[in-house]
């Protein structure tokens, strides 16, 4: 399937009302699921909640969103998107597409993301200069995940 057509499905699952998608062809089958964030927020903060006291578990919720806020103030946030594995360069031991400081102009790859044993690389969609690396080589990325800061 091209990758095109499957970026497209997921960002229709992500806006859409359904939770999953399943669609299959002749060149295989893909099947896209939305995980409920309702459904996991209870039984994730049920068990700190029990464990500890209320007054402790506060500060660790705040950290992160103080964190977010930042990164977002400081310039245009790069995405993941899709799951997979982050890759800085395109062979193994090789050099990097891009560090901090390098100019960047749309359309430029800058990562490769390996999903489903097929190596895919991501083009950076706003022209700038990349301020921060926001995940290490050969690290799990998620969909919608920061990866790069661009300003």
């Amino acid at each position: 399937m091209d990758l095109r057509k499957l970026k497209t499905l997921i960002d229709l699952v992500s806006e859409s009302n359904i939770s999953e998608l399943e669609i299959t062809e002749a060149d295989g089958k893909v099947r896209i699921v939305k995980a409920d964030p309702h459904a996991s927020a209870p039984s994730h903060f049920a068990a700190p909640q029990a464990a500890r006291p209320v007054a402790e578990a506060a500060p660790p919720a705040q950290a992160p969103a103080a964190v977010a806020t930042e990164v977002a103030a400081t310039g245009h946030t790069v995405k993941s998107p899709m799951v997979g594995t982050f890759y800085r360069s395109s062979s193994p031991g090789g050099k990097p597409l891009v560090d901090i400081g390098s100019e960047v102009k749309e359309g430029e790859a800058i990562c490769i993301i390996e999903a489903m044993k097929i190596m895919n690389e991501i083009e950076v969609d706003h022209s700038g200069r990349i301020t921060r690396i926001l995940c290490e080589n050969g690290q799990a990325v998620e969909y919608g995940q920061p990866l790069f800061i661009i300003e």
